[in-house]
This record gives C-alpha cells, sequence and structure tokens, in this order.
C-alpha cells in the first residue's frame, strides 16, 4: 500500500468535500420537523402500549391476591 504524505491527504480531503451535496435551509428544516414529528408519534406509541401492558399486569397481579 503506497503511502501518502499530509499534504496529499489534506488535498484528498478537499477534493472529497468538494463532491458533498449540501441541503438547503429548506430541506434542513423540514427534515428537522418530520424528526420531531415521528419522535413525537413514536413517544406516544411506546406510552400507550406501555400503559397497556401496565394495565395487564397490575390486574394480574390483582387477580393473584
Amino acid at each position: 500500500m503506497a503511502k501518502t504524505t499530509p499534504t496529499e491527504f489534506i488535498r484528498q480531503v478537499r477534493a472529497e468535500t468538494a463532491k458533498v451535496v449540501w441541503p438547503n435551509w429548506k430541506e434542513t428544516r423540514m427534515t428537522a420537523i418530520m424528526v420531531v414529528i415521528m419522535t413525537a408519534m413514536l413517544g406516544l406509541f411506546f406510552f400507550t402500549i406501555d400503559a397497556f401492558f401496565d394495565a395487564i399486569v397490575n390486574l394480574l397481579l390483582n387477580l393473584a391476591k
């Protein structure tokens, strides 16, 4: 494997970074909004599932008394 000098490495990093397509503000904003919405939906989903299983466990524990 050929050794790369630090200068060549920096040149390669700059060349690869130039190929990156950065999102614009509209795309960034929409992605952030979607993340917040999905996080809220998943939080509500898991809260509901947790409350359901909590009710089942409490019912079973009360039957065992």
